[in-house]
């Protein structure tokens, strides 16, 4: 099979979809590894490295031109979907239910398109989507922290306090990997944590595992107005499988937060669970409304291309395996977990989060698969 990896062209993304390591794999295992000049290069992976390994290089488009089957990290984006062709298998992040216009052009195209943040285990975990969110829940407190210094328009609070005053308060709405990410990193630098969730469950879990200054509280609307209302720094680290974020502080809510506070909002890659958030870049994170600060970035990670190229493909290349040495028609009929990466194959919609978003019929998968 031929395998291409474009190099990323969204705003600021380093990452690469394939490291050296896994293109010698596919080369052993017979097939031809076509990389762009330069795909690997924001992540420390200089094209030298790759053909080292057997991999070819190539300009541009023709990593797009033959290639049975594409690896990216983010969408394909406006410039790229020219390339894109019926039957070509896509397998990279897409977050259709948040994209309209996406959508309708990879159903145009006639491509496969297998996105990571569905392939989803038995157990409801989301492998491919877990190693992503852990590095973006780190980032978010990180990049919180930041702003809140004055300089950035912040309250000029330091988050973890010092002795004789108090500490920054963090609110996390949400307590999956994300939220728990950046409980972690907000509770080990000082800060007086708030961690929200539906799941009662899921906060029973969080007690056993983090530390004394994180409370624990479950998410309703009145909580949560009565937590970001005394806050520093909120995190949105909300996810349903596949589908769009539900809102969870509306703009009327931003007049009860304090000036110079921050909002993260780490589900923007699904819409974003604040009214007033906005898809934004590394380059020109921020914006404010209300005095609140807003970082929107859609590609966190892609701001730490070492470490999250390493911890992405770690989780993502032995399903691009089993794409390339069975094709995607027979990897999927074996592979359950692959079954919900599928969401638009031959024009058509097959997974219920992108159909239901945008009132599209929905195909079985089955169908495609026999």
């Amino acid at each position: 099979m031929l395998i291409g990896v474009p190099k990323e062209i969204k705003t600021n993304e380093n990452r690469v979809a394939l490291v050296p390591a896994g293109a010698e794999a596919l080369v052993a295992a017979g097939h031809d590894v076509l990389i762009e000049t330069g795909a690997g290069e924001g992540s420390g992976f200089p094209d030298e490295m790759y053909t080292a390994v057997g991999a070819r290089i190539a300009p541009g488009a023709a990593t797009w031109a033959k290639a049975d089957l594409i690896m990216k990290v983010k969408e394909p984006i406006a410039k790229e979907w020219r390339h894109m062709r019926k039957g070509q298998c896509i397998f990279t992040y897409f977050h259709f239910a948040a994209d309209e216009k996406l959508t309708r052009a990879h159903i145009d195209s006639g491509a496969v398109c297998v996105a990571y943040e569905t392939v989803e285990l038995p157990s409801r975990e989301l492998p491919l989507l877990t190693p992503m969110s852990e590095v973006a829940g780190r980032m978010a407190v990180q990049e919180g922290a930041k702003y809140l210094e004055k300089l950035y328009g912040g309250r000029g609070v330091l988050l973890g306090g010092v002795p004789g005053v108090p500490p920054a308060k963090v609110v996390i709405l949400g307590g999956g990997t994300v939220g728990i990410n950046a409980a972690k990193m907000a509770a080990g630098m000082g800060a007086k944590v708030t961690v929200l969730d539906l799941s009662l469950e899921r906060l029973r879990y969080l007690s056993d595992v983090m530390p004394a200054n994180v409370i624990l509280i479950y998410s309703n609307r009145h909580n949560i107005l009565e937590q970001i209302s005394t806050a520093d720094l909120v995190v949105g680290a909300v996810l349903i499988h596949g589908a769009v974020a539900p809102r969870l502080i509306r703009r009327e809510d931003l007049k009860l937060m304090q000036p110079g506070s921050v909002i993260v909002d780490v589900a923007i890659d699904q819409g974003g669970c604040v009214e007033t958030i906005k898809a934004t870049t590394h380059e020109d994170p921020t914006y404010v409304v209300d005095g609140v600060i807003h970082y929107g970035v859609a590609n966190m990670p892609g701001g730490v291309p070492r470490t999250s190229t390493l911890a992405l493909t770690n989780a993502t290349f032995p399903y691009a395996l089993q794409l390339a040495n069975k094709g995607w028609k027979k990897a999927l009929r074996e592979s359950v977990p692959l079954q919900r990466g599928l969401n638009i194959v031959e024009g058509q919609v097959t997974y219920p989060g992108v159909a239901e978003a945008f009132g599209l019929p929905l195909a079985a998968v089955d169908k495609f698969l026999a």
